[in-house]
């Protein structure tokens, strides 16, 4: 299969069209650009429909509308802007609309910067909308692991009925790379039925919606919606993890500050250290499994952001106690470098050996 050389934010827009995406709303905000540039371009071309919306809260509430009549749907932004869509995502969840939702993060908190960040995971696994509601939230590491989970995405979220969120940080929307375009694993998925299509006389009107006026009505659906939360926790989490069985110390990351890990953790073997990684795919739902393989006489857990610790939470009570949990952190743009990652590690496992 023929590899391709594609910016980030451009390999999104072509990975959500392969995989039958007919509809995008959105509104420009760097450094996702390329994205709703790439789909105006393209979409049309493949009889979909690219709409710029007037603000953040028309697109997904377009997105809504869309995703209510049956299309594969998608909005993108950036982080000031996936803050104002939060209420919609909240109506999405709550109506059991799928669609997919890309956030390139960049810094804040407010509007911040156009630099790279991971600032957003609490908004994106804890949810910035109100009430009960999960969603899927994935994390790449790489555009041609974008460009897979883009394609999964749209499967996961009709499955379930849920939003899915791509969260990327600002060098995954800028970077380039070589990726190809593979078929996803085929998943059986369910017929549309509740879908608002017309009766055409022969069915009583689907009705979509989040309100639910009778308390006990609403306790119903939330006891449902969380029996779902539950089924994907049980079958949709990834990770990816090396050397936890003898390592002094094992770190954590996710996305591209994973990668800068990776070459820290190369230099640290260099020197006689063993270090492992644990790397969340999904945030939402969270692998807290895989920390019950980190053998019992590591030092301690070094849990590695652009922010100035968010996943660090769900590291602490992934870890139950059993380790010390460190935390190395850079904020407004900066972004981690091996070396500093490096010394952590030597004081947390004292020293090369």
């Amino acid at each position: 299969m023929t590899k391709v050389l594609m910016k980030g934010n451009e390999a999104v827009g072509a990975a959500a069209i392969k995989a039958g995406c007919k509809y995008f709303f959105g509104y420009p905000i760097t450094p996702q650009n390329e994205v709703p540039e790439y789909m105006s371009r393209e979409l049309p071309k493949v009889g979909g429909t690219f709409l710029q919306a007037e603000s953040e809260v028309a697109a997904i509430n377009m997105v809504y509308g869309a995703a209510g009549s049956g299309g594969r749907v998608m909005t993108s932004s950036s982080s000031p802007g996936i803050a104002l869509k939060q209420e919609g995502i909240s109506y999405i969840a709550g109506a059991e609309l799928p669609c997919v939702i890309v956030n390139m993060m960049r810094g804040g908190p407010g509007l911040g910067s156009i630099q790279p960040g991971q600032a957003d995971y609490f908004q994106a696994t804890r949810g910035g909308g109100n009430g009960d509601y999960r969603h899927v939230v994935y994390a790449p590491a790489s555009i041609q692991e974008t460009v897979d989970l883009i394609m999964e995405a749209f499967d996961v979220a009709d499955l379930y009925r849920i939003p899915v969120m791509v969260l990327g940080d600002g060098m995954i929307g800028q970077m380039m790379e070589a990726v190809e375009f593979k078929e996803p694993k085929k998943r059986e998925l369910p017929e549309k039925e509740w879908i608002t299509t017309g009766t055409k006389e022969e069915r009583k009107p689907n009705i979509i919606n989040s309100l639910y006026l009778e308390p006990d009505e609403l306790e119903e659906h939330n006891i449902r919606l969380e029996k779902k939360h539950e089924l994907i926790t049980k079958k949709e989490k990834k990770f990816e993890v090396s050397n936890l069985e003898d390592a002094d110390v094992v770190c954590v990351a996710y996305g591209t500050t994973s990668r800068i890990v990776k070459n820290a953790i190369e230099d640290c073997e260099k020197e006689g250290l063993k270090v492992g990684l644990i790397r969340p795919i999904t945030l939402w739902p969270f692998p807290e499994e895989v920390f019950d393989e980190i053998n019992e006489n590591c030092k301690g857990l070094l849990t590695v952001e652009m922010s100035m610790g968010q996943m660090v939470d769900d590291v602490k009570i992934s870890a139950k106690g059993r380790w010390p949990v460190h935390f190395l952190g850079r904020s407004g743009g900066m972004v981690p470098n091996p070396a500093e990652v490096v010394n952590k590690i030597k004081e947390i496992s004292g020293g090369a050996k």
